[in-house]
């Protein structure tokens, strides 16, 4: 699998969130439009609909994280695409164990600052590293395998 693989991935199962967050339509559907038809690696595939499946499950869990650290800002007056950001990297953090953190917060910035504002970078950054900080000291952090955790 390669690198950029899993971007194109992340990138996708954004754009499925953003349809599921604006339709509210059969998730099925969406996998189906947003992903089975985009991909032929069956691994890309997988990572893909188990990020946007773990997201959708997991929204309630990962927003209220995204509410405590976002200080001095309203959830709901948080740009959609920040919000979808942050879920797809807070996500990755508690629940993809074979991806080292650094990769998934570089990933989430890069992704914002390509698909979001000027400063969405700079902001999924600090909330990312602040969760991630969190997880770490609360012991909560599962990660296995080689480089997958820093001292």
């Amino acid at each position: 699998m390669k690198k950029n693989s899993r971007r194109l991935a992340r990138e996708h199962a954004l754009q499925a969130l953003y349809a599921y967050e604006m339709t509210k339509g059969p998730i099925e559907e969406i996998i189906s439009n947003q992903l089975t038809k985009r991909f032929s690696d069956e691994n890309i595939l997988r990572f893909a609909e188990k990020l946007v499946r773990s997201s959708i499950e997991n929204s309630p869990d990962l927003d209220s994280r995204i509410e405590i650290k976002a200080l001095n800002w309203e959830f709901s007056r948080i740009a959609i695409l920040d919000r979808l950001i942050l879920r797809i990297g807070i996500c990755e953090l508690i629940h993809f164990e074979d991806i080292p953190p650094k990769v998934t917060i570089n990933e989430a910035i890069e992704i914002a600052k390509k698909y979001s504002t000027e400063k969405s970078g700079v902001f999924v950054n600090g909330i990312l590293d602040s969760v991630l900080r969190d997880l770490k000291d609360s012991g909560s952090l599962r990660k296995s395998g080689r480089g997958l955790l820093e001292d």
